[in-house]
């Protein structure tokens, strides 16, 4: 990201739902909301900023609750999928506006999914990025991952409050450097990808080597810049995005009402081919029926080479999938 884009992005905070969250923002014209993943901020977006506004559209970038500069709820229950999705149409409110097109990478597409599924009188399109969308199914997903790769799969070994939260913090610099290089596609653990699963008796962080050399779209500055942004929850940094892993079975039950339901707004798809979360189990099923779940999807994409980090790997393909969905939308109203 240019120096220049940078300078232009701006930054405040807004309160939505009793929770003060911090937003970056920039360009004027219909609202894109971008929601980052695990362990992300707003600035995983930095490449999209400029290109999106330059477009003529109004590009918003929050911390979701629980991460970064954001306010960082202490009840674990405060992180359900209906707490993170009433943050988006509450944002979306208080930014003054009606309605808005969501994307999401990693969690932040589940919540840009399910934001669509319940209100599509608000979210004008969706998209996901690395996770597709992932119906509600007879049995919690974190149960049927327990039972396909055990406790040591990353998602069930974050369910424990404390433990992940006091290895990844210990060393921020070096959790980035391992987390972002590890899923990426340029890691040799990605080929083939797998599923992230700590063996037993090891620590999160064994399963991820520091690398000698970043790949060329991760610099150092982009690491401390995620650190500093990390930086105000101390030995909390990570401690509510893990919050969020640990509602994963509580989101099965809040969302029992709307079983069946398929998301009925213009939707797009992109991901990696050596993005780990493609060698989940099912996943290959679920690629396959996103017509189905999502019958309005405008396309489907698949990035040769590219690993977890969709958006910073691979950001000229990326924004320039983004602007076709934008332009394909039916004129907002």
């Amino acid at each position: 990201m240019t120096s220049g884009h940078v300078s232009a992005v701006e930054h405040r905070f807004v309160e939505v739902n009793g929770v003060r969250l911090h937003i970056a923002e920039q360009g004027r014209g219909p609202l894109v909301l971008l929601l980052h993943g695990f362990p992300e901020c707003w600035y995983s977006w930095r490449h999209q900023f400029g290109p999106l506004a330059e477009a003529g559209y109004r590009v918003v970038a929050p911390d979701q609750r629980g991460y970064a500069r954001s306010e960082q709820p202490e009840d674990v229950d405060a992180y359900s999928l209906l707490h993170l999705t009433g943050d988006v149409i509450g944002l979306i409110h208080a930014l003054g506006e009606e309605s808005a097109v969501v994307v999401g990478h990693d969690w932040g597409a589940p919540v840009a999914w399910t934001t669509a599924l319940l209100r599509p009188d608000v979210v004008r399109g969706v998209a996901g990025l690395s996770v597709p969308h992932v119906p509600r199914g007879p049995v919690s997903q974190l149960a049927a991952l327990r039972e396909l790769l055990g406790d040591g799969f990353y998602q069930n070994y974050f369910q424990e409050q404390g433990l992940a939260d006091g290895e990844l913090a210990q060393d921020p610099a070096g959790t980035f450097r391992r987390i972002l290089f590890g899923a990426s596609g340029d890691s040799p653990a990605t080929a083939p990808p797998r599923p992230w699963v700590v063996p037993e008796g090891a620590s999160l962080l064994d399963t991820m080597q520091e690398p000698d050399r970043l790949p060329s779209w991760l610099s150092e500055d982009d690491i401390h810049a995620f650190v500093r942004e990390f930086d105000e929850h101390g030995e909390r940094a990570f401690t509510g995005g893990l919050n969020w892993y640990r509602n994963i079975d509580r989101n099965w039950e809040l969302l029992a009402p709307f079983d069946g339901r398929v998301i009925d707004v213009p939707a797009l798809f992109v991901a990696g081919d050596r993005d780990l979360v493609r060698s989940f189990p099912g996943m290959a099923e679920l690629l396959d029926s996103l017509k189905v779940t999502a019958p309005r999807l405008h396309r489907s994409i698949t990035l040769p080479g590219c690993g977890h980090w969709t958006q910073q790997e691979r950001p000229e393909e990326v924004n320039a999938a983004l602007l076709d969905f934008l332009a394909h939308l039916p004129a907002q109203v």
